[in-house]
Protein backbone atom coordinates (compact mmCIF):
# COMPACT_ATOMS: atom_id res chain seq x y z
CA UNK A 1 0.00 0.00 0.00
CA UNK A 2 1.52 3.24 -0.66
CA UNK A 3 0.50 6.90 -1.48
CA UNK A 4 0.13 8.89 -4.19
CA UNK A 5 -1.69 11.10 -6.63
CA UNK A 6 -4.16 10.58 -9.19
CA UNK A 7 -1.59 11.52 -11.67
CA UNK A 8 1.52 9.13 -10.27
CA UNK A 9 -1.04 6.48 -10.18
CA UNK A 10 -1.81 6.80 -13.91
CA UNK A 11 1.68 7.07 -14.48
CA UNK A 12 1.60 3.84 -12.39
CA UNK A 13 -0.79 1.82 -14.10
CA UNK A 14 0.57 2.89 -17.27
CA UNK A 15 4.33 2.06 -16.85
CA UNK A 16 2.69 -1.47 -16.09
CA UNK A 17 0.60 -2.00 -18.82
CA UNK A 18 4.01 -1.41 -21.01
CA UNK A 19 5.63 -4.09 -18.85
CA UNK A 20 2.90 -6.63 -18.81
CA UNK A 21 2.26 -6.50 -22.63
CA UNK A 22 5.21 -5.30 -25.43
CA UNK A 23 1.96 -4.73 -27.60
CA UNK A 24 0.86 -2.02 -25.68
CA UNK A 25 2.09 1.49 -27.23
CA UNK A 26 1.46 5.44 -25.97
CA UNK A 27 0.87 8.16 -28.41
CA UNK A 28 0.30 11.83 -28.27
CA UNK A 29 1.44 15.56 -28.50
CA UNK A 30 4.52 16.13 -26.24
CA UNK A 31 4.08 12.69 -23.79
CA UNK A 32 7.38 11.68 -24.62
CA UNK A 33 10.16 13.81 -23.56
CA UNK A 34 8.47 16.19 -21.75
CA UNK A 35 5.85 13.61 -20.21
CA UNK A 36 2.55 15.34 -20.82
CA UNK A 37 1.11 18.70 -20.18
CA UNK A 38 0.21 16.89 -16.70
CA UNK A 39 3.12 14.94 -16.23
CA UNK A 40 1.00 11.67 -16.62
CA UNK A 41 3.75 9.61 -18.77
CA UNK A 42 6.49 11.56 -17.08
CA UNK A 43 9.70 8.99 -17.64
CA UNK A 44 8.12 6.40 -19.54
CA UNK A 45 9.75 6.98 -23.10
CA UNK A 46 12.64 7.03 -21.35
CA UNK A 47 12.03 3.52 -19.61
CA UNK A 48 10.25 2.03 -22.68
CA UNK A 49 11.95 4.10 -25.74
CA UNK A 50 10.38 6.17 -28.50
CA UNK A 51 9.33 3.18 -30.32
CA UNK A 52 6.58 2.69 -27.74
CA UNK A 53 6.33 6.47 -25.95
CA UNK A 54 5.55 8.34 -29.57
CA UNK A 55 5.88 12.12 -29.32
CA UNK A 56 3.05 12.50 -32.37
CA UNK A 57 2.75 15.66 -34.18
CA UNK A 58 -0.34 17.91 -32.97
CA UNK A 59 -2.93 16.77 -35.11
CA UNK A 60 -5.70 14.70 -32.61
CA UNK A 61 -7.51 13.07 -35.93
CA UNK A 62 -4.11 11.94 -37.11
CA UNK A 63 -3.11 10.17 -34.15
CA UNK A 64 -6.43 8.85 -33.32
CA UNK A 65 -6.84 7.56 -37.47
CA UNK A 66 -3.27 5.71 -36.92
CA UNK A 67 -3.62 4.28 -33.31
CA UNK A 68 -7.36 2.57 -35.31
CA UNK A 69 -4.67 1.30 -37.61
CA UNK A 70 -2.10 -0.14 -34.98
CA UNK A 71 -5.22 -1.63 -33.28
CA UNK A 72 -6.29 -3.33 -36.28
CA UNK A 73 -2.56 -4.93 -36.36
CA UNK A 74 -2.41 -6.47 -32.90
CA UNK A 75 -1.17 -3.27 -31.13
CA UNK A 76 -2.82 -1.77 -28.24
CA UNK A 77 -2.33 1.57 -28.56
CA UNK A 78 -2.83 4.28 -25.70
CA UNK A 79 -3.16 7.87 -27.16
CA UNK A 80 -3.38 11.50 -25.12
CA UNK A 81 -5.33 13.91 -26.26
CA UNK A 82 -3.63 16.95 -24.33
CA UNK A 83 -7.30 18.60 -23.52
CA UNK A 84 -10.72 17.98 -23.72
CA UNK A 85 -12.20 20.90 -25.74
CA UNK A 86 -8.88 19.33 -28.66
CA UNK A 87 -10.96 16.02 -28.70
CA UNK A 88 -13.27 17.54 -31.76
CA UNK A 89 -11.05 17.24 -34.30
CA UNK A 90 -10.51 13.56 -33.97
CA UNK A 91 -14.56 13.31 -33.13
CA UNK A 92 -15.06 11.94 -36.77
CA UNK A 93 -12.65 9.22 -36.65
CA UNK A 94 -14.17 8.14 -33.03
CA UNK A 95 -17.13 7.97 -33.98
CA UNK A 96 -17.43 6.73 -37.48
CA UNK A 97 -14.24 4.61 -37.43
CA UNK A 98 -13.30 3.69 -33.72
CA UNK A 99 -16.96 2.74 -32.42
CA UNK A 100 -18.41 0.82 -35.57
CA UNK A 101 -15.08 -1.47 -36.37
CA UNK A 102 -16.75 -4.63 -34.44
CA UNK A 103 -19.93 -3.91 -36.13
CA UNK A 104 -19.24 -3.51 -39.46
CA UNK A 105 -16.59 -6.97 -39.53
CA UNK A 106 -19.62 -8.87 -38.20
CA UNK A 107 -17.13 -9.03 -34.81
CA UNK A 108 -14.14 -9.90 -36.93
CA UNK A 109 -12.20 -6.90 -36.35
CA UNK A 110 -11.78 -5.03 -32.98
CA UNK A 111 -9.85 -2.13 -32.09
CA UNK A 112 -8.45 -2.60 -28.65
CA UNK A 113 -7.54 1.21 -28.11
CA UNK A 114 -7.93 3.56 -25.15
CA UNK A 115 -8.28 7.48 -25.89
CA UNK A 116 -7.31 9.25 -22.31
CA UNK A 117 -8.88 12.67 -22.23
CA UNK A 118 -8.25 15.26 -19.06
CA UNK A 119 -11.67 16.70 -18.89
CA UNK A 120 -13.63 19.08 -16.73
CA UNK A 121 -13.27 22.18 -15.15
CA UNK A 122 -11.49 24.26 -11.64
CA UNK A 123 -8.34 25.39 -12.54
CA UNK A 124 -8.71 28.46 -13.98
CA UNK A 125 -7.70 27.50 -17.41
CA UNK A 126 -8.35 29.58 -20.79
CA UNK A 127 -11.50 28.36 -23.26
CA UNK A 128 -10.97 24.73 -25.23
CA UNK A 129 -9.45 23.73 -21.63
CA UNK A 130 -12.77 22.63 -19.10
CA UNK A 131 -14.94 20.86 -21.17
CA UNK A 132 -16.93 18.06 -20.14
CA UNK A 133 -17.50 15.80 -23.48
CA UNK A 134 -18.57 12.26 -22.09
CA UNK A 135 -21.90 12.28 -23.37
CA UNK A 136 -20.95 12.49 -26.94
CA UNK A 137 -19.41 9.42 -26.18
CA UNK A 138 -21.71 8.25 -23.87
CA UNK A 139 -24.46 8.19 -26.80
CA UNK A 140 -22.13 6.29 -29.41
CA UNK A 141 -22.65 2.89 -29.71
CA UNK A 142 -19.41 1.03 -29.72
CA UNK A 143 -17.74 2.86 -27.21
CA UNK A 144 -16.87 2.48 -23.62
CA UNK A 145 -16.45 5.24 -21.40
CA UNK A 146 -15.16 5.19 -18.04
CA UNK A 147 -14.05 8.20 -15.83
CA UNK A 148 -11.94 7.35 -12.21
CA UNK A 149 -12.07 9.82 -9.23
CA UNK A 150 -9.57 8.44 -7.16
CA UNK A 151 -6.09 7.15 -7.56
CA UNK A 152 -6.89 3.62 -6.20
CA UNK A 153 -9.27 3.57 -9.23
CA UNK A 154 -7.08 5.66 -11.75
CA UNK A 155 -4.38 2.95 -11.32
CA UNK A 156 -6.66 -0.28 -12.23
CA UNK A 157 -9.03 0.87 -14.53
CA UNK A 158 -6.13 2.36 -17.01
CA UNK A 159 -4.62 -0.93 -17.14
CA UNK A 160 -8.25 -2.73 -17.37
CA UNK A 161 -9.09 -0.43 -20.16
CA UNK A 162 -5.91 -0.96 -22.04
CA UNK A 163 -6.77 -5.05 -21.58
CA UNK A 164 -10.17 -4.46 -23.10
CA UNK A 165 -10.42 -5.67 -26.59
CA UNK A 166 -13.00 -3.03 -27.63
CA UNK A 167 -12.17 0.82 -27.53
CA UNK A 168 -12.14 2.65 -24.51
CA UNK A 169 -13.08 6.52 -23.69
CA UNK A 170 -10.95 7.27 -20.44
CA UNK A 171 -12.24 10.40 -18.94
CA UNK A 172 -9.20 11.81 -16.55
CA UNK A 173 -10.57 14.40 -14.07
CA UNK A 174 -7.95 16.88 -14.36
CA UNK A 175 -8.81 19.18 -11.40
CA UNK A 176 -8.09 15.87 -9.53
CA UNK A 177 -4.82 15.28 -10.40
CA UNK A 178 -2.82 16.11 -7.56
CA UNK A 179 -5.36 15.18 -4.89
CA UNK A 180 -3.84 12.29 -2.95
CA UNK A 181 -4.59 8.46 -2.03
CA UNK A 182 -3.63 4.88 -0.81
CA UNK A 183 -3.06 2.41 -3.29
CA UNK A 184 -2.76 -1.17 -3.20
CA UNK A 185 -1.24 -2.66 -6.16
CA UNK A 186 -1.78 -6.07 -5.39
CA UNK A 187 -5.53 -5.60 -4.39
CA UNK A 188 -7.62 -7.08 -6.34
CA UNK A 189 -9.65 -4.32 -8.41
CA UNK A 190 -13.32 -3.68 -9.07
CA UNK A 191 -14.19 -4.86 -12.41
CA UNK A 192 -14.41 -1.74 -14.60
CA UNK A 193 -17.44 -1.46 -15.67
CA UNK A 194 -19.39 -1.28 -12.33
CA UNK A 195 -20.27 1.28 -9.63
CA UNK A 196 -18.78 1.72 -5.96
CA UNK A 197 -21.41 2.70 -3.05
CA UNK A 198 -18.53 5.74 -1.68
CA UNK A 199 -20.45 6.40 1.36
CA UNK A 200 -23.38 4.79 2.27
CA UNK A 201 -26.52 6.56 3.22
CA UNK A 202 -30.70 6.07 3.44
CA UNK A 203 -32.38 8.82 2.94
CA UNK A 204 -31.15 9.82 -0.97
CA UNK A 205 -29.04 8.70 -3.27
CA UNK A 206 -26.41 11.15 -5.06
CA UNK A 207 -25.34 9.27 -8.44
CA UNK A 208 -21.97 11.52 -9.39
CA UNK A 209 -19.06 10.31 -11.30
CA UNK A 210 -15.31 11.75 -11.86
CA UNK A 211 -14.53 15.45 -10.58
CA UNK A 212 -17.70 15.36 -8.75
CA UNK A 213 -17.58 12.49 -6.68
CA UNK A 214 -15.12 14.74 -4.45
CA UNK A 215 -18.14 17.57 -3.83
CA UNK A 216 -20.98 14.87 -3.27
CA UNK A 217 -18.79 13.44 -0.69
CA UNK A 218 -18.53 16.99 1.41
CA UNK A 219 -22.02 17.17 0.56
CA UNK A 220 -22.92 13.77 2.65
CA UNK A 221 -20.72 14.95 5.34
CA UNK A 222 -22.53 18.61 5.64
CA UNK A 223 -25.78 16.89 5.36
CA UNK A 224 -24.62 14.33 8.06
CA UNK A 225 -24.26 17.07 10.51
CA UNK A 226 -27.77 18.06 10.11
CA UNK A 227 -29.06 14.42 10.40
CA UNK A 228 -29.66 13.70 7.01
CA UNK A 229 -28.18 10.22 5.50
CA UNK A 230 -27.14 10.71 2.24
CA UNK A 231 -25.59 7.80 -0.50
CA UNK A 232 -22.65 8.78 -2.79
CA UNK A 233 -22.33 6.63 -5.31
CA UNK A 234 -19.67 7.15 -7.70
CA UNK A 235 -21.27 5.73 -11.64
CA UNK A 236 -17.02 5.28 -12.46
CA UNK A 237 -18.46 3.57 -15.94
CA UNK A 238 -20.73 5.81 -17.89
CA UNK A 239 -21.30 3.59 -20.93
CA UNK A 240 -22.15 0.79 -20.03
CA UNK A 241 -24.17 1.91 -16.67
CA UNK A 242 -24.48 -0.25 -13.74
CA UNK A 243 -27.95 -0.29 -13.92
CA UNK A 244 -28.29 -3.10 -11.12
CA UNK A 245 -26.32 -1.19 -8.73
CA UNK A 246 -28.00 2.33 -9.18
CA UNK A 247 -31.58 0.91 -8.94
CA UNK A 248 -30.42 -0.78 -5.97
CA UNK A 249 -29.25 1.99 -4.30
CA UNK A 250 -32.32 4.30 -5.37
CA UNK A 251 -34.69 1.47 -4.40
CA UNK A 252 -33.34 1.68 -0.55
CA UNK A 253 -33.32 5.80 -0.70
CA UNK A 254 -36.31 6.11 -2.51
CA UNK A 255 -34.31 9.54 -3.95
CA UNK A 256 -31.80 10.61 -6.28
CA UNK A 257 -29.83 13.57 -7.31
CA UNK A 258 -27.48 13.50 -10.49
CA UNK A 259 -24.57 15.49 -10.52
CA UNK A 260 -21.93 16.29 -12.48
CA UNK A 261 -20.38 19.54 -14.36
CA UNK A 262 -21.60 19.15 -17.85
CA UNK A 263 -24.38 20.55 -19.14
CA UNK A 264 -27.92 19.28 -17.86
CA UNK A 265 -29.76 18.96 -21.38
CA UNK A 266 -29.06 15.31 -22.63
CA UNK A 267 -26.33 14.59 -20.32
CA UNK A 268 -26.05 11.66 -18.19
CA UNK A 269 -27.71 12.79 -15.57
CA UNK A 270 -31.57 12.51 -18.38
CA UNK A 271 -30.38 9.16 -19.20
CA UNK A 272 -30.10 8.02 -15.70
CA UNK A 273 -32.82 10.42 -14.56
CA UNK A 274 -35.20 8.12 -17.30
CA UNK A 275 -33.97 4.64 -16.18
CA UNK A 276 -34.62 5.52 -13.00
CA UNK A 277 -38.28 6.61 -13.47
CA UNK A 278 -38.82 3.56 -15.31
CA UNK A 279 -37.28 0.92 -13.33
CA UNK A 280 -38.05 2.05 -9.99
CA UNK A 281 -41.16 4.67 -10.21
CA UNK A 282 -43.35 2.83 -7.34
CA UNK A 283 -39.94 2.78 -5.20
CA UNK A 284 -39.59 6.86 -6.12
CA UNK A 285 -40.81 9.23 -3.06
CA UNK A 286 -39.31 12.59 -5.21
CA UNK A 287 -38.65 13.19 -8.65
CA UNK A 288 -35.17 12.90 -9.50
CA UNK A 289 -33.31 16.09 -9.60
CA UNK A 290 -30.23 16.79 -11.57
CA UNK A 291 -27.17 19.21 -10.18
CA UNK A 292 -25.35 20.21 -13.73
CA UNK A 293 -23.66 22.53 -15.16
CA UNK A 294 -25.35 25.21 -16.93
CA UNK A 295 -26.75 24.80 -20.65
CA UNK A 296 -24.13 27.40 -21.46
CA UNK A 297 -20.73 26.86 -23.23
CA UNK A 298 -17.73 26.93 -20.38
CA UNK A 299 -17.48 30.39 -19.04
CA UNK A 300 -14.06 32.39 -18.68
CA UNK A 301 -11.91 30.95 -15.68
CA UNK A 302 -12.40 34.05 -13.25
CA UNK A 303 -16.41 32.75 -13.41
CA UNK A 304 -16.12 29.41 -13.64
CA UNK A 305 -16.92 28.78 -9.72
CA UNK A 306 -20.69 29.91 -10.25
CA UNK A 307 -20.57 27.30 -13.32
CA UNK A 308 -19.93 24.35 -11.73
CA UNK A 309 -22.00 22.24 -9.34
CA UNK A 310 -20.42 23.14 -5.72
CA UNK A 311 -21.75 21.75 -2.22
CA UNK A 312 -24.47 24.44 -2.04
CA UNK A 313 -26.10 23.44 -4.97
CA UNK A 314 -25.95 20.08 -4.37
CA UNK A 315 -27.43 20.72 -0.69
CA UNK A 316 -30.23 22.49 -2.07
CA UNK A 317 -31.03 19.73 -4.50
CA UNK A 318 -30.93 17.23 -1.58
CA UNK A 319 -33.99 19.67 0.59
CA UNK A 320 -35.93 19.55 -2.69
CA UNK A 321 -35.97 16.39 -2.97
CA UNK A 322 -36.51 15.40 0.67
CA UNK A 323 -39.03 18.10 0.71
CA UNK A 324 -41.74 15.82 -1.05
Amino acid sequence: MSTMTMAKALNAGLRRALADDPKVLLAGEDIGRLGGVFRITEGLQAEFGEDRVIDSPLGEAGIVGTAVGLALRGFRPVVEIQFDGFVYPAFDQIVSQVSRMRFRSHGRLGVPMVVRIPYGGGIGAIEHHSESPEAYFAHTPGLKVVTPSNPLDAYWMIQQAVADDDPVIFFEPKRRYHEKGEVDVEAEPLPLYSSRVVTPGTDATLLTYGPMVRTCVQAAVAAAEEGRSLEVVDLRSLSPLDDEAVFASVRRTGRAVVVHEAVGTLGLGAELAARIQQECFYELQAPVLRVTGYDLPYPPSRVEDGYLPDLDRVLDAVDRSLAH
